[in-house]
């Protein structure tokens, strides 16, 4: 288990800091916290059309339902397991609707309220499909997918599968050379994919090991100066992708993320925020992942 000072000293700071969706997920992860009480939390962020919108992404606080949300709702739905809700199988409903014809999503839908949103949600094209998200968004609903037949079986999951499929083996076809984030997000979606699919993730692997070097560490092009994609953003728990990184890369990662718990008792981000509701809001969803994260590497 992670020492519980450390663990105190987190409880500390979103209690104080933290989103009440991310206090609740806090809740679930050291106190057994109530599955209802977190989806009660996630459904304030939801739409009559089954997506999810209104700052669930914190630097795109936009009302409408975005795909950015979607893989925030569904990293909610996945740490909620084994307990499903119809809700899961009515954001894949969504998602469809706005999935484009190769089976990709757009980075962002048109943005109806670009107050505090960050520019690249603003500009993006809503007719270009997106490997970076689409790859996030399905990784997270394979992670769904689990424990929720529903999600298993939707015909969007399988759509944006043979897309993201598809897109990673053209990095090799074209030579392309992809953004760090969206490289990660790739390595994370043929980890996730090997649960079902071992084979297929195991061909994804080799295109992408190309891109990853050894220690893990890419700079994010267009990014602030230190904002890298490191081990752990590419292969955050035990899987086939740590093939890709040395050992001593993952465990010198592990201590880096050991060591950044602040004095205020929160982890902090190396990306710019867009508002000053979004900056603490980023403290709080990185805390909680940085424990989830610990506590798979507890022993």
């Amino acid at each position: 288990m992670i020492d519980d000072t450390v663990v105190a000293a987190a409880s500390t700071f979103l209690t104080a800091n933290a989103r009440l969706l991310d206090r609740h997920r806090f809740r679930l992860l050291v106190e057994a916290g109530d599955p209802q009480a977190t989806l009660s939390a996630l459904a304030g962020y939801r739409n009559a059309d089954g997506g999810y919108g209104h700052g669930l992404e914190p630097d795109l606080r936009s009302p409408e339902s975005q795909p950015s949300a979607a893989l925030h709702a569904f990293e909610v739905l996945a740490e909620l397991a084994p307990v499903t809700t119809a809700q899961a199988e009515q954001l894949c409903d969504w998602l469809l609707t706005v999935t484009l014809p190769d089976g990709g999503l757009p980075f962002a839908l048109p943005v109806t309220h670009p107050e505090s949103c960050a520019p690249f949600w603003v500009q993006a094209d809503p007719a270009t499909s997106s490997l970076q998200i689409t790859a996030v968004v399905a990784l997270h609903a394979h992670r769904v997918a689990v424990h929720d037949r529903a999600v298993a079986a939707h015909p969007w999951l399988s759509r944006a599968t043979e897309f993201c499929v598809s897109a990673i083996h053209r990095l090799r076809e074209e030579r392309r050379t992809p953004h760090a984030i969206e490289l990660a997000f790739a390595v994370r979606f043929a980890d996730v994919l090997s649960v079902r699919h071992p084979e297929t993730a195991r061909e994804l692997l080799d295109v992408l090991g190309a891109f990853v070097p050894a220690d893990g560490t890419v700079h994010v092009q267009g990014g602030a100066a230190d904002e890298h994609m490191r081990p752990l953003d590419f292969a955050p728990l035990p899987g086939p992708a740590r093939a890709l990184l040395s050992p001593e890369a993952v465990e010198a990662d592990l201590q880096r993320l050991r060591s950044g718990q602040a004095d205020d008792g929160g982890w902090t981000v190396d990306f710019v925020s867009y508002s000053p509701a979004a900056a603490l809001e980023w403290r709080g969803y990185t805390t909680v992942n940085a424990l989830r994260t610990l506590t798979a590497h507890s022993g």
